[in-house]
């Protein structure tokens, strides 16, 4: 099969969407033929073409306002001209989805706006993912995927790895990681809001007070 990820993160070098599409391939087999799309920058016309000639299409982005970030919903709608031109086999469609609510039922509108996409062009939107607590990523690297805090991710990608791997399709995995739902927000409040407003010479009662 011809597989295309695309990181529809908008962050500069390491992503939480660059890393869950490594652990994806990591688990998906061998023999696909993958490659991989980064829409930090517009894509040009052959890679638009090259898109419309894959089995499958896997995406993974953060949720920005409920919704798509802007520049892949830019992407996507300049996607949409050359599939419905260009394409000429069946695509499947899978997506991963952050978020940084606890709740990983979140990302559903996102979900939906990206199955509506997938009806305008023509493609077939197969599974995806919504992973809650999306910023505790970067505070897990050192932990294996399917263990701790990753156990529900490590089931729900291995999972996704197995349709993908035989153009399969099933219903969209909503998580929240194996991790008490106070204790993510003590860590999220004095790890990273408290820190991220003291290296912009905030305190807290800066961030607290009203306007």
């Amino acid at each position: 099969m011809k597989i295309a990820m695309i990181n529809g993160s908008p962050k500069p070098g390491k992503s939480n969407s660059g890393t869950l599409l490594g652990m994806l391939k990591a688990l998906m087999s061998p023999s696909h033929e993958v490659k991989h799309y980064d829409t930090k920058k517009p894509l040009s016309k052959e890679q638009y073409s090259e898109l419309c000639q894959v089995d499958a299409l896997v995406f993974a982005f953060p949720l920005y306002v409920d919704a798509i970030p802007s520049h892949l919903f830019r992407m996507l709608t300049e996607l949409e001209e050359f599939m419905q031109k260009e394409r000429s086999n069946e695509i499947y469609v899978y997506a991963i989805i952050n978020n940084g609510f606890y709740e990983g039922k979140q990302n559903h509108i996102a979900f939906e706006i990206l199955r509506n996409w997938c009806l305008r062009c023509g493609l077939h939107f197969a599974q995806g993912i919504g992973q809650g607590a999306g910023e505790m990523m970067g505070f897990l690297e050192h932990v294996p995927l399917g263990h701790g805090p990753l156990k529900n991710l490590g089931n729900a990608i291995k999972h996704l790895a197995n349709s993908i791997d035989v153009a399969g399709s099933g219903d969209i995995m909503f998580l929240i990681p194996n991790f008490p739902r106070f204790a993510w927000k003590f860590l999220g409040t004095h790890s990273f809001w408290d820190k991220a407003a003291k290296k912009n010479g905030l305190k807290k009662k800066d961030v607290l007070r009203r306007l």
